[in-house]
């Protein structure tokens, strides 16, 4: 998989600059910052939902056997 380094970013950069202007880069900047933070956050709630459910489970076996357990004393 390619990577992007630093000349790469300069150049993009540049470019959106000289498209966007110097006077609407920083709010594209902003912009594209908080698609950003939502998307992470979108990541992040499902990544919890999905390591919850695996808990869940185990949580419900440890209880069965406990209960069995005490009731075969």
């Amino acid at each position: 998989m390619p990577t992007i380094g630093w000349f790469e970013i300069l150049i993009v950069v540049a470019l959106a600059i000289i498209v966007l202007g110097p006077k609407d880069f920083p709010i594209m900047l902003k912009k594209v910052g908080s698609w950003i933070g939502s998307t992470k956050r979108y990541i992040n709630n499902i990544q919890d939902e999905v390591s919850n459910i695996n808990i869940e489970p185990d949580e419900t076996d440890k209880k069965e056997k406990d209960k069995k357990i005490d009731k075969d004393e």
